[in-house]
């Protein structure tokens, strides 16, 4: 594995877990909205998404990993709408 794929990987992975987290800490503790545990998860289905679909090129211009961690912080920010939060 190159070291520029893993730091890709890592960016995807640790903006899918800072965006799930969040919406676990935001449903446990705040009590401002009470989200089940597959909608809370739904951030790191983007990062399984972003992995399963990196198996082989061409990639298109826009299959960034930036891109997917923005993938991953609308998803979440989708579950607090249908949630109520925002």
């Amino acid at each position: 594995m190159e070291i520029e794929r893993a730091r890709e990987d890592a960016l995807v992975a640790a903006v899918g877990g800072a965006t799930t987290v969040a919406i676990a800490l935001l449903s446990s503790f705040t009590g401002l909205i009470s989200v089940a545990t597959l909608p809370t998860l739904a951030p790191l289905a983007v990062y399984a998404l972003y992995l399963f679909s990196r198996k082989g090129g061409p990639y298109g211009a826009f299959d960034t990993a930036s891109n997917w961690a923005v993938a991953a912080v609308v998803v979440g920010g989708i579950v607090l709408l249908a949630s109520g939060v925002l």
